[in-house]
């Protein structure tokens, strides 16, 4: 990935925007990148990079800094933190929406076009929008797994099932599967991935387009799947 240049982050960082490090000692061994946003409408904080050091990454490091990040977004007036993931990664997901209480609130096909680097070589960008808000929220009650709501599952030998017949807009929460390690699936079998990529694309845009967001994560480690909850958008947002 490109290294964005120091003038430019510089001054992001004088225009609304939150730039954070994380430090062992005199280490930098993690940063956040953010800058401000604005959609003709209302202003908001797209948050860009977050990066840490391989030996720091299994810490809860990340959630300490993106809480961190919402406490200075929130002093700052900034009613909403936005950014993307690719949603087949199973741990951002959590982190994103399961442990922050964010929502993901629409769904980009190939977002970023073709990429080069380790993560994303090979496949589309397909992106989830988080929107993060920063105001009080209420937290979603525990939901219970159902075999008869999933849109995806998986088979024993990770391959995706779609079940995209079942689909009903009505106001019950509705699941889909992904693999609980991608990034290990895709090194081994490419064409999986890109299997996975594809029915889950088809449950996503069904869900985000008929007026639902991506609310939880729950994790099935016996099987080493994730699986998103989906639920209706009230008329006040989430």
């Amino acid at each position: 990935m490109s290294p964005n240049p120091v003038h430019q982050t510089f001054t992001a960082m004088h225009n609304g925007g939150i730039i954070l490090g994380a430090f062992d000692g005199e280490k930098m061994i993690g940063f956040l990148y953010s800058f401000a946003g604005f959609d003709g409408q209302t202003a908001y904080l797209c948050s860009h990079m977050l990066g840490i050091l391989p030996g720091y990454q299994s810490g809860g490091l990340g959630m300490r800094m993106k809480l961190k990040q919402f406490e200075f977004a929130k002093e700052l007036g900034y009613p909403i933190i936005t950014w993307t993931f690719d949603p087949l990664e199973s741990l951002n997901a959590y982190l994103n929406i399961h442990k922050l209480g964010a929502a993901g609130a629409a769904y980009h096909v190939n977002h970023y076009g073709e990429m080069g680097d380790r993560l994303n070589k090979g496949l589309p960008t397909d992106r989830i929008q988080i929107e993060w808000i920063t105001s009080e929220q209420k937290p979603l009650p525990a939901t219970q797994l159902k075999s008869e709501r999933m849109l995806t599952d998986v088979k024993d030998n990770h391959i995706p099932i779609a079940q995209m017949s079942r689909f009903t807009e009505d106001a019950g929460s509705w699941f889909v599967a992904i693999p609980g390690n991608f990034q290990a699936l895709k090194s081994k079998n490419i064409t999986l991935a890109h299997e996975w990529r594809k029915v889950t694309r088809k449950a996503f845009l069904q869900l985000f387009q008929n007026g639902y967001a991506a609310r939880d994560v729950l994790r099935d480690p016996s099987r080493n799947i994730s699986y998103y909850v989906f639920t209706k958008k009230s008329s006040g947002g989430y």
